[in-house]
């Protein structure tokens, strides 16, 4: 399988369990978004769409933050196009781009089922979105939530290095898919 790290709002830095995923999981990459600082919604999309379509084999796309919203932009618009190696996504502190003024131009958020099997990963102390509104997009999307705990925004802040708790929550999600 391989992995493709989607990341937020001014890219994942060293601390970040997406950078240490990338490190050691085998088969990993990266998008890589022109401006990580100052986000274009349809260029990100693009972007996405870009690096998506030159993968070949089987994939999960790995999204947080912003990258959760990109993600699920990518796959509502392109509902019956999305390549036959994309498997699932996997989607971490999804952003609240509705509520969040700084990213309120990726608004609003799709609240349809996704075409491709996914999970949401939410934290309990979430800045940047509630429980109740990650609940709310799961539900829409029609995936399964796992609750993290309280770990923040799940980034760089909250010191995770591997996260295992969420290696373990990949593992399982990979089982159903």
């Amino acid at each position: 399988m391989h992995y493709l790290i989607v990341p937020g709002l001014n890219n994942s830095d060293e601390k970040h369990w997406q950078t240490f995923w990338e490190r050691s999981l085998q088969n990993t990459s990266r998008v890589q978004q022109r401006d990580w600082d100052h986000p274009q919604k349809t260029e990100w999309i693009e972007t996405l769409k870009a690096t998506v379509e030159n993968l070949k084999e089987d994939t999960i796309i790995v999204a947080h933050s912003l990258g959760v919203a990109t993600t699920v932009m990518y796959l509502t618009q392109n509902h019956s196009n999305i390549p036959s190696h994309v498997k699932g996504a996997f989607l971490v502190s999804p952003s609240d781009v509705d509520n969040i003024e700084v990213i309120k131009h990726f608004a609003p958020m799709p609240l349809e089922k996704l075409p491709i099997p996914a999970c949401v990963v939410a934290s309990e102390n979430d800045q940047f979105v509630s429980m109740e509104r990650a609940q709310f997009f799961a539900s829409a999307w029609g995936i399964k939530l796992y609750n993290a705990g309280k770990l923040g925004h799940i980034n760089s802040l909250s010191d995770l290095r591997e996260w295992e708790q969420g290696r373990e929550f990949l593992a399982e999600f990979e089982r159903t898919i």
